[in-house]
């Protein structure tokens, strides 16, 4: 049997036998991940398992030392860092970090058109700050900022997105909407990479790729398993 195409119709992104060495500490060791345009692979592990590694070298950030990295032609990537370093007084409000996702599209000097102010609004709207579209960004919460980065990625359009750990420290309800985010993106078609270490934060996944020491020790297609048993269970 031989094996399948590093990138077909639905794959964007392919990584075979990933290793990866930072200052002599092996942070990947052969790990193989795909993703596919309208799906969410969710990456668990424990902290320095080898995730936010992984995550880098999806986005290009990160070069292995061997392995193969395949994107697709033209793939628009958008990164959510764990952490958002925002100074307290940065002169931008919500609605200006939203806007900057249209940035791609228009160019330094095209000003927004019509469609645009409507795109930030309405994903402003899906992430529930639109009574802090004028605040400045470095006023809210972690979560709101949080929330407002990834309305930043809804407005880009990315074909796929990185999401470090993006709940981690977050109140119930922030958990909530991004996760109702995340379902949004990849029900747009982008597909989603997102590192956790609680995997009962995307219990919508539809694949799991778990990491311990840098090694892939479980991956699984959770949606496909499910559609199984049910089959199965109706039969």
């Amino acid at each position: 049997m031989t094996d399948p195409p590093l990138l077909d119709t639905t794959r964007v992104l392919t990584l075979r036998d990933i290793h990866v060495d930072r200052e002599g500490h092996v942070a990947l060791r052969g790990v193989d991940a795909d993703a596919h345009a309208g799906r969410l692979l969710a990456v668990a592990g424990a902290n320095g398992s080898g995730k936010s590694t992984l995550l880098d070298v999806a986005a290009g950030l990160l070069q292995p030392q061997r392995g193969t990295v395949r994107r697709r032609d033209d793939l628009r990537i958008a990164l959510l860092p764990q952490t958002t370093a925002l100074p307290p007084h940065l002169p931008l409000t919500v609605t200006d970090v939203v806007s900057m996702g249209t940035w791609a599209r228009l160019g330094p000097w095209r000003r927004a058109r019509r469609s645009d102010r409507a795109a930030v609004a309405d994903a402003i709207d899906a992430v529930e700050l639109r009574p802090h579209a004028t605040r400045r960004i470095g006023a809210l919460s972690g979560g709101q900022r949080q929330r407002a980065l990834l309305a930043q990625a809804l407005v880009q359009r990315a074909d796929l997105v990185l999401l470090d750990e993006p709940m981690a420290g977050l109140d119930t309800r922030s958990r909530r909407i991004i996760a109702d985010a995340v379902d949004r993106l990849t029900a747009d078609g982008a597909a989603v990479i997102a590192v956790t270490h609680d995997l009962s934060e995307f219990r919508r996944a539809d694949e799991v790729l778990t990491l311990h020491e840098g090694s892939v020790t479980r991956s699984a297609a959770l949606r496909k398993q499910s559609r199984a048993r049910a089959a199965s269970a109706r039969a």
